[in-house]
C-alpha cells in the first residue's frame, strides 16, 4: 500500500512519520517552500518569533515525538505561570486551583457561589452555543468573565456564535468528561493530575515540522502543491497532480484547509467539497513587540465586552524566556477587516493597547497576517455534516477534530494507526477451508 498526503502542516508531516515508523510506504505534497503551515518561526533582531502558535503543551505523543526526533535537548519549558484576564480596568488572574476560585478577584461572590451548581445541571443541549451552555452550566459571570475569553480567545471567536456540538463538545469528550466538569476537574486536582508542561524549542515551534521534515527528506516533496487528484475509475487507485507529474497512490490523507481541501475534492466529491467551501476561519494578525516591563505569567485575554482591538497578549519574556518579546494577536471575528489595515496602524494599535492595559511602554518588531488564523467552529460548521469522503480519502485536519498542536499530532497518529492496521490485514495470509 502507498499513501499520498496532501499538505506539510504538522499534521500531515506527523501522519508521514508515524506511517514511515510502520513500514507503510508514503509520499507527502506541501505547496509551501518550508514545512509547519501556521507553524512559523524566525528570528529577528536576534529574538526568536513564533507567528502562529506560541506555545504547545508536551503530552506523551508530543514528548515521544521530540524524543524520536532527537530534539530533547532543544526544549524549553515553561511552569503553568499566572494567565490574566483583562476586565473592567485591569488585569485579573484566572484561577488555576480550587483555593485561586475562591480568593480570585474575576469573579463576585454570588458568581463564585453560582459554580457550585454545575454538578447539578445537565449536558449540553441540541443547538445550544458555547456561550448559553457556560451560562446555564456556571452562571453569567463564568461564562463571560472566565471561560468565555480564555475559551473563544484561542479561535478569536465569539462563544455566543460556536455551536457546543462542533466546538466545545469536542474538546470535553477529548479530555474525558462526560459529566459535571467541576466534578470531573476537581477529582483531577485531588488526584494530583497535573497539565503536561508548557513547551517550545529554543528555535521556536517550527523547529518541530522542520525536524519531521529533514527526518524524511526523500519522500517529503517541499514547494510541490497537488492541482488535482482523482481516480481512474471506481476502486482504482488515486492519481495526486503536480507540476512535477503524477503520483500514484492507494490512500489519500488530506490536512488541508477546508477551502484547499474543497478545491482538490471537487471531482471526487463535489457534494462535500461544496460544503467545505462553506466553512469560516477567523483572520489574525499577528504583532510581536519588545517591552523592557517585567511582567511575570503567560500573558492575558481581553473580555469581549472590553473596548479593545486586541484578543490577548502573549507574555513571551517571561513564559518561555524569549528577551522582552510580547506577542499581540488582533482581528478574529470582532474585527476581521483589521487585516487590510497597514502594517505602521496595525503595530501603532498593538503598541497603544498594550500600554494602556500593562503601563508598560513598547515598540514594534514585526507585522504577520493570517488569512485562515484559526477555525471559527462558528454556525458554518453545521456543514460538515454534509461531508463524506470516498473510500480511501481521508480528512486529517482542525475541522475533523480538535486544533492545537497536541490535537493534531493526537489525530495524526491515530490515522496512521488505522492505515498500517489496514495494511497489515491487506497483507495477511487467509486460510482456506
Amino acid at each position: 500500500m502507498r499513501v499520498g498526503i496532501v499538505g506539510g502542516g504538522i499534521t500531515g508531516l506527523a501522519v508521514h512519520h508515524y506511517l514511515r515508523a510502520s513500514g507503510v510506504e508514503s509520499v507527502l505534497f506541501e505547496a509551501a517552500d518550508e514545512p509547519g503551515g501556521v507553524v512559523r518561526s524566525a528570528e529577528i533582531e536576534g529574538r526568536v518569533l513564533d507567528f502562529g502558535p506560541q506555545r504547545t503543551r508536551l503530552t506523551p505523543d508530543v514528548a515521544g515525538l521530540v524524543e524520536s526526533l532527537g530534539l530533547t535537548e532543544e526544549l524549553r519549558e515553561a511552569d503553568d505561570v499566572p494567565l490574566y484576564v483583562y476586565h473592567h480596568g485591569r488585569l485579573r488572574r484566572v484561577p488555576q486551583t480550587p483555593r485561586a476560585a475562591v480568593t480570585t478577584d474575576l469573579l463576585s461572590w454570588r458568581g463564585k457561589a453560582r459554580v457550585l451548581l454545575e454538578p447539578f445541571t445537565g449536558p449540553a443541549r441540541d443547538g445550544e452555543t458555547v456561550e448559553e451552555f457556560l451560562t446555564r452550566k456556571f452562571g453569567d459571570e463564568v461564562a463571560r468573565y472566565y471561560f468565555g475569553p480564555l475559551y473563544g480567545g484561542i479561535y478569536g471567536s465569539r462563544p455566543g456564535e460556536m455551536p457546543m456540538e462542533y466546538s466545545l463538545s469536542r474538546a470535553l469528550d477529548s479530555a474525558g468528561i462526560e459529566g459535571s466538569v467541576l466534578t470531573s476537574v476537581v477529582r483531577k486536582f485531588l488526584n494530583g493530575r497535573e497539565a503536561p508542561p508548557i513547551a517550545s524549542f529554543d528555535d521556536g515551534l517550527q523547529r518541530l515540522p522542520a525536524a519531521l521534515a529533514d527526518a524524511h527528506e526523500e519522500s517529503v516533496r517541499l514547494g510541490t502543491p497537488v492541482r488535482a487528484m482523482h481516480r481512474e475509475g471506481p476502486g482504482a487507485r488515486f492519481v495526486l497532480e503536480t507540476a512535477a507529474g503524477e503520483t500514484v497512490a492507494d490512500e489519500l490523507v488530506v490536512t488541508t484547509p477546508a477551502d484547499v481541501t474543497a478545491g482538490l475534492l471537487c471531482d471526487l466529491a463535489p457534494d462535500s467539497a461544496d460544503a467545505l467551501r462553506t466553512l469560516n476561519y477567523n483572520p489574525q494578525v499577528v504583532v510581536h513587540l519588545h517591552s523592557e516591563a517585567d511582567l511575570t505569567g503567560a500573558g492575558y485575554q481581553v473580555q469581549y465586552d472590553e473596548e479593545f482591538r486586541t484578543l490577548g497578549v502573549t507574555w513571551n519574556a517571561s513564559l518561555l524566556d524569549r528577551d522582552g518579546v510580547y506577542t499581540c494577536f488582533l482581528a478574529g471575528s470582532r474585527s476581521p477587516e483589521m487585516v487590510e489595515w497597514s502594517d505602521e496602524r496595525l503595530a501603532a494599535v498593538a503598541v497603544e493597547e498594550f500600554e494602556e492595559v500593562t503601563g508598560r511602554p513598547a515598540r514594534v518588531l514585526s507585522v504577520h497576517r493570517l488569512e485562515r488564523g484559526m477555525p471559527a467552529y462558528d454556525a458554518s460548521w453545521t456543514a460538515l455534516d454534509g461531508v463524506s469522503t470516498p473510500e480511501g480519502v481521508h480528512l486529517c485536519t482542525n475541522y475533523t477534530s480538535r486544533a492545537g498542536i497536541p490535537g493534531r499530532i493526537r489525530e495524526a497518529r491515530a490515522t496512521a494507526e488505522t492505515l498500517a492496521e489496514r495494511q497489515t490485514a491487506d497483507v495477511t495470509p487467509r486460510c482456506t477451508p
